[in-house]
């Protein structure tokens, strides 16, 4: 315990005086985004011994004697990003704090909004994450759970921002016949859908040590420095870009911190805790930020992902509990799952026909009769095996992250070269 308040004793005093010094916001933010990280990083080792003792650790199966693990380690992250977040609450208000000028009438009361409302959101789904891990909730209850957890934010963005025009792109115009195109209740479906789908797909996207710290940290920093960006190229959008750091700076501290932990060989799991807090860390920042298109563009793998994934999450094709790859402890390496499509109907056999034609998946058949016996499990990280042969743990992390990181290349030259055959300058800067 004397360890425990050690750890954190000097990083929280330097965190008080370095509030109370410096004024720039941002500045205060970075920083405390390294103490975040360093908390983390000092944290997990001190409450993992308390995480097993209380049942809540795993057996790595990808390992020889599948070693026990302390799951739900991502609670340890939430905790501490938690508390540099309501450390750093008042620091861009300090003005109306200390200025006697400063009118009540002239607070920003739909910024400090925001940030609750951002804030309140990111707690519950971190408490819904951390529940189903404890109580193994079923899937077609919580891939609604993120719904939940997005109301306060949606609240929030109808009362500060309320705006629910889009701007038709280009090519599109001569069929609406306009530029805006007023979506009314359909943007707010829009947006929970985006809180849904990124929560469940950085879900979606793991099983291998350090894939879900991994792939949340590039998503992060691709959106920092898209924020970065935009604040010397759009200044009109300035505060929208500033709100979003404010949230993503302390996320990816806290992230780097825990990856030092769950990088192969892992010492410590996130499990759904951390998977479902990421996800809507990346909905939050899109949604206040106004920029969801672009965070989906920093989303490129967990959309094929889970695109690749429908036919087995709809139960179209044989979904077996685990699709993550599996251990040869022969060979020490990684190799494809797959499922039997024994009892696959007519539309899920379309689908894997389709999937064949465009060398998505491989497909094991009776040697005596011909017929489709097996399929690879549609996952990412299957589909690389199949592809690339199999591979170590630490090489197939490392493979998702290089992955994930061209992809974010991708996005930017989508974002800011061929975006202007959609959108004119003007419009593009709303996205």
């Amino acid at each position: 315990m004397n360890q425990g308040v050690w750890a954190f004793g000097p990083p929280s005093l330097l965190m008080a005086v370095m509030v109370a010094g410096i004024h720039n916001p941002l500045v205060v933010s970075l920083c405390l985004s390294v103490l975040a990280g360093l908390g983390t990083y000092k944290a997990i080792p001190l409450v993992s011994d308390v995480f097993i003792a209380h049942g809540r650790s795993g057996k790595d199966l990808l390992k020889e004697g599948r070693p026990l693990i302390p799951e739900s380690m991502g609670a340890i992250a939430g905790v501490v990003y938690f508390i540099v977040m309501f450390v750093f609450i008042p620091v861009p208000f300090i003005g109306w704090f200390r200025d006697s000028e400063y009118a009540l009438a002239d607070f920003p009361h739909n910024k400090f909004a925001q940030f609750l409302g951002g804030l309140l959101s990111l707690m519950s789904m971190l408490f819904l994450g951390f529940a189903d891990d404890v109580l193994d909730i079923r899937w077609r209850v919580k891939i609604w759970l993120p719904l939940i957890a997005s109301m306060p934010l949606l609240m929030v963005y109808c009362v500060t921002y309320g705006g629910t025009d889009v701007v038709v792109p280009i090519p599109l115009r001569s069929l609406f016949g306009q530029k805006m195109l007023h979506l009314g209740v359909f943007y707010y479906a829009f947006m929970a859908a985006l809180a849904i789908f990124s929560t469940n797909a950085i879900n979606i996207l793991a099983g291998v040590n350090g894939v879900e710290a991994g792939q949340s940290l590039v998503i992060a920093l691709s959106i920092a420095a898209n924020d970065f960006l935009q604040l010397h190229r759009n200044p009109a959008r300035t505060e929208a870009h500033l709100t979003s750091l404010y949230f993503v700076l302390p996320f990816i501290g806290v992230t780097l911190g825990f990856l030092k932990h769950n990088w192969y060989p892992a010492r410590a799991f996130g499990g759904d805790t951390l998977c479902y807090f990421a996800g809507m860390i990346f909905a939050v920042v899109g949604i206040l930020g106004n920029f969801s298109k672009t965070v989906l563009l920093f989303m490129v793998p967990q959309i094929f992902n889970f695109i690749y994934s429908c036919p087995q999450l709809f139960h179209f094709v044989e979904c077996p509990r685990h699709r993550m790859p599996s251990f040869n402890s022969s060979t020490k390496l990684l190799e494809p799952t797959w499922c039997s499509l024994s009892k696959t109907g007519k539309l899920g056999r379309l689908m894997i026909r389709i999937l064949q034609t465009l060398r998505l998946v491989h497909i094991r058949r009776d040697p005596k009769t011909g017929e489709a016996v097996q399929a690879n499990n549609l996952t990412l990280m299957n589909l690389l095996l199949v592809k690339f042969g199999p591979m170590s743990e630490r090489r197939l992390a490392t493979f998702i992250m290089i992955v994930q990181a061209l992809c974010s290349c991708l996005a930017f030259l989508i974002r800011y070269r061929l975006v202007k055959f959609v959108y004119n300058e003007v419009e593009d800067n709303r996205n």
